[in-house]
């Protein structure tokens, strides 16, 4: 088992799917963790109790809103003085295609890119500096295989903006060695979660096809992943981008 003990860990979207399983598994290594949501204040404050209210707090933030990240970060750090590690794992993913209305488009690109890149690149600003005044610190971004292998038409937004945030990841890990900050992605395929259910059991028998190891990714897996990476266990592995995607697609 990996040993957190003693770290302050930032988990966004944490209130249910990936996230909430990344705060479970964090929390049981020995962390103390925010757990971010959105619009699950519900499910935030339970996980929350589960967890342990000495150990764990909720705090909401609309990361669609501009500015809505940087407050996050800095209500983070009120909390215990201080965030270790940033886990940016909120997005959205929402359809849109060339054949929508202009509006429909424009307004589908501008929200996911605002969630998926701008809001962590705002929230990596925050720990960028927060870092450098504490001797150093560990990001860990949640991208996507769609972020090298591209993504379906009505998903080509999504696909773009989890491209900026692996560029993102690797430019901070060369610009910010020197101070002591860690950068790393981590790139799931398609994941078990509440979210995407109804979609898996839909197309299931070609998913399968498209996955040699036959199924789609257990949450755990990227939870024990981002667990991994916090640990500290791997300085050296920073700028790279861990693929969970069943040899899917294999870079």
């Amino acid at each position: 088992m990996l040993d957190l003990t003693g770290k302050v860990i930032l988990v966004t979207g944490s209130s249910r799917g990936i996230g909430a399983v990344t705060a479970r598994t964090l929390s049981a290594a020995g962390a103390q963790v925010i757990v971010h949501y959105g619009r699950n204040e519900e499910e935030a404050r339970a996980l929350v109790e589960e967890l342990g209210s000495e150990r764990s707090v909720a705090l909401g933030a609309d990361l669609g809103r501009p500015g809505a990240a940087t407050a996050l970060f800095r209500d983070a750090v009120a909390w215990q003085g201080r965030v270790d590690v940033l886990v940016n794992n909120a997005g959205i993913a929402p359809s849109v295609t060339v054949d929508d209305e202009a509006s429909a488009w424009a307004q589908t690109w501008a929200r996911t890119l605002q969630v998926n890149l701008v809001a962590v690149a705002d929230l990596c600003r925050e720990a960028i500096v927060h870092f450098r005044g504490r001797g150093g610190g560990t990001i860990i971004n949640v991208a996507s295989r769609a972020a090298f292998r591209g993504d379906n038409p009505e998903s080509m937004h999504y696909a773009a903006s989890k491209g900026g945030v692996i560029a993102l990841t690797r430019s901070i890990a060369r610009g910010y060695a020197p101070d002591g900050i860690l950068a790393y992605a981590v790139a799931p395929g398609w994941v078990r979660t509440e979210m995407a259910e109804g979609y898996l059991r839909e197309h299931a028998a070609d998913i399968a096809r498209d996955i040699p190891l036959g199924d789609v990714v257990p949450p755990e897996e990227v939870a024990n992943t981002v667990a991994f990476l916090a640990s500290g266990l791997a300085r050296h592995m920073t700028g790279a981008t861990l693929d969970l995607n069943g040899a899917s697609y294999v870079r």
